[in-house]
């Protein structure tokens, strides 16, 4: 028969070795040449979390424990432990049980088996009818033994009873030197299982009180407890709670002293640097040791909750609208002036939002009547809210800082508030009605382009009414090949007038399309030109220097938009300046009417008259803005800094 054993032998081997062979970590790929990449431990390891204490805080703590909980299953530890005083206690029965209830009800929600540590609000009855034993009885009835140990992953747990008290039936208190010692019984208990586990890889021990702290616990005698730990020769590290606040003291004889704070616990606030906050220990376990990491409860992010609808949702709550008067406040030219700055928004989420809204005011120009508002807004529901603003500020040395909002939102979930990022929203600022005689005596400048800013004058849909128009201009290029915008509303819609390559067009949208009169040569860079485009209801017809250059015909209704006009450039769709000037620019004025139907000479001063909708001589600022002598005041503002020069 041997003969016949040994070519097996052989073969098993064999195969062994090619299973071995088949179950060896191995980065598969067809890439060749690639840095190899190291692969992780395949050793059996494992997780499992600690609790903190719960008793002492208010009600809302038991929210802190069920996020805990969540937390747990999203992380889906083999086990959780807790480190004792599970309810607030000190108390008979009757409010015990109401407590211990509640807590068995959040932790019983957990999907893995979690263990017990009793501490001293889970054992201290205060009040009439005291036990002899107190509260022992029942905690064992309801949450299990006092101290105990199991094993899992060939390591031991062992939780550990620090309350039993000075061995008389006296009312017990953790503070009396007399009641710190652990019994001879559960030492004896203690050394049996120390030698049971002792074939075991780790062995973890938890108790309430950390008895090892001497200045705290004076007559704990834990030499004797850490004694014992030191010599089983497993013993990888000790958890306790009780201070409601982390702790590390450190590793003595390879046995590590870890505290924990807070599960839903009482602290002086949140300060987690300072060693206050809910937390979690996460503890995971390896054949050659163990690493334990803190996690605040509710920082454990499901997935799940990330879907395209929740980031649909939010991306229209971070650019919520918020509904402001136009240019509530307004300045005269000396630079004060003030305004009521009257909001509304509108929540279109499907949970209720909390706003809050800041006036972003500079303390040395803006003076705000209040420091915050802050809207509730349920579902599909608008809330209001206003501020005044007052310029404290006198003249506009130094420019002109417009005052802002800033809005923080916080989207509201059962048991979860979500912030948003913070929005600013800058508030519009309109120069006054100027007097009569402001224009009286003209300035002998021209406004000068530098191809980086323009001046944006806000007209909504409606200032210019649908028909007749003329825009014109003086313009003086800064080179040969200038293309920019030098009146302009158009963004499919409305009407400009440009020079492209120094060459001048008028552009209207009338019918449902783009009508455009462009000239078949350029101007002269350097040199002024007036440049007119004039709409009679039939036809488009450009001017250059009082002389008919091209004209198109074209009718129609015109093509609005909410978008503001540009001098010296055009709008975008989002309102912003775009084909900017280089070179000056005076005298701009639109007009309700077709002024010229035949050939003119400009004047190089323009008036107003009954249809002016605006007229900017270009020869003054005040401040960043351009003043308008129109009845309108449409006055412009400047997107950056302009210079004024001699024309």
């Amino acid at each position: 028969m041997l003969p016949r054993l040994f070519p097996l032998a052989l073969l098993a081997a064999s195969l062994l070795a090619s299973t071995s062979r088949a179950q060896q970590p191995a980065l598969h790929t067809e890439r060749e040449g690639a840095k190899p990449l190291p692969l992780p431990k395949s050793d059996d390891s494992f997780h499992f979390l600690i609790f903190g204490d719960r008793t002492g805080g208010p009600p809302e703590g038991l929210k802190v424990l069920d996020k805990a909980v969540h937390d747990a299953n999203l992380l889906d530890p083999d086990l959780v432990f807790t480190v004792g005083d599970l309810v607030n206690g000190y108390s008979p029965f009757p409010a015990w049980e109401k407590e211990m209830t509640e807590y068995r009800a959040i932790m019983d929600n957990l999907r893995m088996p979690w263990f017990p540590v009793a501490g001293n609000h889970d054992i201290y009855w205060r009040g009439p009818d005291r036990p002899a034993r107190e509260h022992e009885a029942s905690f064992e009835k309801h949450f299990g033994p006092l101290y105990y140990w199991f094993e899992h992953k060939r390591c031991a747990f062992i939780a550990l009873f620090s309350d039993e008290g000075d061995g008389t039936d006296a009312q017990r208190e953790f503070t009396k030197p007399s009641n710190q010692p652990m019994s001879e019984r559960q030492l004896n208990w203690l050394e049996k299982t120390l030698t049971e586990t002792k074939d075991l890889r780790h062995v973890f021990v938890f108790l309430h009180h950390p008895r090892w702290v001497k200045a705290t616990y004076p007559g704990a005698q834990w030499d004797k407890v850490h004694s014992r730990l030191k010599a089983a020769g497993n013993v990888r590290a000790v958890f306790a709670g009780h201070v409601h606040r982390l702790r590390h003291d450190g590793i003595r004889d390879g046995i590590e002293y870890i505290t924990l704070a807070t599960t839903g616990g009482s602290m002086p606030g949140h300060y987690p640097d300072a060693g206050y906050v809910h937390h979690m220990n996460l503890v995971s376990v390896r054949p050659d040791g163990f690493k334990a990491a803190i996690l605040p409860v509710g920082t454990v992010m499901d997935p799940a909750r990330f879907t395209p609808e929740f980031i649909a949702e939010i991306d229209r709550l971070r650019a919520l609208p918020i509904d402001l008067k136009a240019a509530p406040i307004t300045l005269n030219p000396s630079g004060r002036g003030a305004g009521l700055v009257e909001f509304s928004l509108t929540n279109p989420a499907q949970s209720p939002l909390e706003i809050t809204i800041t006036p972003d005011a500079e303390a040395a120009e803006w003076l705000a009547t209040s420091e915050s508002v802050t809207l509730s807004i349920p579902p599909g529901e608008s809330r209001s809210g206003s501020f005044s603003m007052v310029r404290t500020k006198e003249g506009f040395d130094g420019g002109l800082r417009p005052p802002s909002l800033e809005l923080r939102t916080e989207l509201l979930q059962e048991g979860l508030r979500i912030p948003l990022p913070p929005r600013t929203v800058t508030l519009g600022v309109k120069l006054n009605a100027l007097p009569p005689d402001f224009f009286s005596s003209p300035a002998d400048k021209a406004l000068q382009f530098d191809g980086k800013s323009a001046v944006r004058v806000e007209m909504g849909t409606r200032t210019l009414p649908d028909g007749p128009y003329t825009i014109e201009t003086w313009v003086r290029p800064a080179s040969d090949d200038v293309s920019a915008d030098l009146i302009s509303k158009a963004e499919q819609s409305e009407f400009a007038l440009n020079i492209a390559h120094n060459v001048p067009g008028t552009h209207l949208f009338a019918g449902g399309r783009y009508n455009s009169a462009i000239a078949t040569t350029p101007i002269p860079a350097g040199q002024w030109t007036h440049t007119a485009g004039v709409f009679d209801g039939q036809s488009l017809t450009l001017y250059i220097n009082g002389k008919r250059a091209a004209s198109v015909p074209a009718s129609g209704p015109r093509g609005l938009n909410p978008l503001p006009l540009f001098l010296g450039a055009n709008p975008d769709a989002r309102s912003a300046p775009t084909q900017i000037l280089t070179g000056d620019l005076r005298e701009a004025r639109l007009a309700s009417s077709a002024r010229y139907s035949a050939d003119f000479t400009p004047p190089q001063r323009f008036s107003r008259d009954a249809d002016t909708v605006f007229l900017f001589h270009g020869d003054r600022l005040v401040g960043p803005f351009l003043p308008s002598d129109s009845d309108s005041a449409l006055n412009g503002s400047l997107t950056g800094p302009l210079s004024l020069v001699k024309p």
